[in-house]
């Protein structure tokens, strides 16, 4: 990844969740644009991203506080993602936004989710107040808001069967989680982006069976596609989720039902300077 444009005032960034697959990705792409990383994980965290010399491990409890002014103190930068369908976001986002301003941090991302404000999706709703939250506390927040991310379905195409708990005909626009760590990490190294909301959506409109027939073609093997009933969800993957959990979901999979999750690519090809990269490129 290129460092053109970055500002080299900005020299370490502290990262949330930094053992989540986005976590990692946005450390990625800030070490690549020379950037040091304070990489956050709760207490035994699996999958801690590599302490090589530019990423130094920190953790912190995002529902208590604990750990939250000590590992933000003296960074330039904070990127901040919470664990998906937490209750607790809300209060989570006050409580970091809050430390931010104490610390006087010159830069904060949010990650939030396409279309927040979607009534029908409680999780979606608690990521709207978490924006509301932010910045009601800090004056220049940069907001950004990714669809699905593609990689979430390639073990599934690669194993030949994608299941969903929704109808295999409505319409997504997945992104590259690659595109979207991009971003984050331009956002946060470049002038120009306090204060914008950028949604993030994949170049391609496609169906769960569009995308099962596209990896057939690159990966060379039968891929299906498969809509399972919603209690099987629930009686099968989604039982060892905590109640609210497992309702937030399978709230999203009755929206999905109805209308799929469709952005718009314009921002995300903007930002990059390229065409986003498709489905069959994730595959590739």
């Amino acid at each position: 990844m290129s460092t053109t444009g970055c500002d080299p005032v900005l020299s370490e960034v502290l990262v949330m969740g930094a053992a989540g697959k986005t976590g990692r990705a946005v450390t990625r792409a800030l070490v690549a644009r020379g950037v040091r990383v304070r990489a956050a994980v709760r207490a035994g965290s699996r999958g801690v991203p590599d302490a090589g010399p530019s990423v130094r491990v920190v953790t912190l409890d995002l529902t208590t506080g604990d750990g939250l002014a000590e590992a933000m103190a003296g960074v330039d930068g904070v990127y901040h993602l919470a664990p998906n369908v937490h209750p607790d976001e809300v209060a989570m986002a006050r409580r970091v936004a809050h430390s931010a301003a104490a610390q006087g941090v010159s830069r904060f991302v949010f990650h939030s989710v396409l279309h927040p404000d979607d009534a029908s999706m409680p999780h979606h709703r608690r990521k709207a107040e978490a924006e509301r939250a932010i910045r009601a506390r800090l004056d220049s927040v940069t907001v950004l808001r990714p669809a699905a991310y593609a990689q979430n379905l390639v073990p599934a195409a690669r194993a030949g069967l994608i299941e969903v708990p929704h109808s295999v005909d409505a319409p997504f626009t997945n992104v590259d989680l690659d595109d979207v760590a991009e971003v984050a990490a331009m956002v946060l190294t470049e002038e120009g982006h306090g204060g914008e909301t950028y949604e993030l959506a994949g170049p391609e409109r496609l169906s769960v069976r569009e995308m099962a027939e596209t990896a057939a073609s690159v990966l060379g093997h039968p891929v299906e596609a498969v809509a399972i009933p919603v209690q099987e969800w629930v009686t099968g993957p989604g039982a060892t989720l905590p109640e609210q959990a497992r309702d937030d979901l399978v709230a999203m999979f009755e929206s999905y039902d109805r209308q799929g999750l469709v952005g718009d690519p314009s921002s995300l090809r903007r930002l990059l300077g390229r065409e986003p990269r498709s489905w069959r490129d994730v595959l590739a």
